[in-house]
């Protein structure tokens, strides 16, 4: 199985942050579950959720297999393969979803994983869904930190498709797919926490 260190660290922050803003029940979709140390966690603390994983990287597949299986954590689905900045990539998802979480996805992803997570949410959410996208961002222009700014350029010199995220844009990209930042949470080490919800 694979291991991430960071995972491991932001696992608990991100735990309570979750604790407060996800439905009771219902399912639940995770972008990008890399190692499955989340999502698997995820499944052992919600129970009465359906966790659904996902991943366009066949090793992160099967460490969130073995992870299911090692663990016997029946509510956690098989892990699907659907790139999130295909169109359509959620056509084949029965909706309602009670969330969708993408975590430390969209700053080493194109702009598009972003729409595109939010175009699914758009079809897939339930009325009182939610988006929890966790990471580095900038708010109004601005690195929370010099180390943040750091951060920025060095993934813009990896792919310059990639970068830290402005929450003003997220929030933009939302209001145009019917959804609305509701909450900015700060969380360890310059990150945030962001929750989108179905306007009105």
């Amino acid at each position: 199985m694979l291991f991430a260190p960071s995972a491991q660290r932001n696992f608990a922050p991100i735990l309570s942050v979750l604790e407060d803003v996800l439905p009771n029940e219902g399912r639940v979709l995770e972008i990008a579950c890399g190692t499955g140390q989340h999502i698997a966690g995820f499944a052992e603390n919600f129970p009465a959720i359906e966790w659904i994983p996902n991943d366009i990287d066949p090793q992160a597949r099967r460490s969130i297999a073995a992870r299911k299986a090692e663990q016997g954590l029946a509510n956690l689905a098989a892990p699907l393969s659907l790139d999130v900045t295909h169109n359509g990539w959620f056509e084949d998802i029965v909706p309602p979803l009670g969330a969708i979480l993408a975590i430390n996805l969209i700053h080493i992803a194109p702009w598009q994983a972003c729409l595109g997570v939010l175009d699914g949410a758009g079809a897939l959410l339930a009325e009182d869904g939610m988006v929890f996208f966790y990471g580095c961002f900038s708010r109004g222009g601005e690195h929370l930190s010099p180390s943040n700014a750091d951060f920025d350029h060095s993934l813009k010199r990896r792919n310059p498709q990639w970068g830290v995220r402005d929450t003003d844009d997220v929030a933009a990209a939302a209001r145009a797919r019917g959804l609305e930042l509701a909450q900015i949470i700060d969380m360890p080490a310059n990150n945030l926490a962001l929750v989108l919800r179905p306007a009105g």
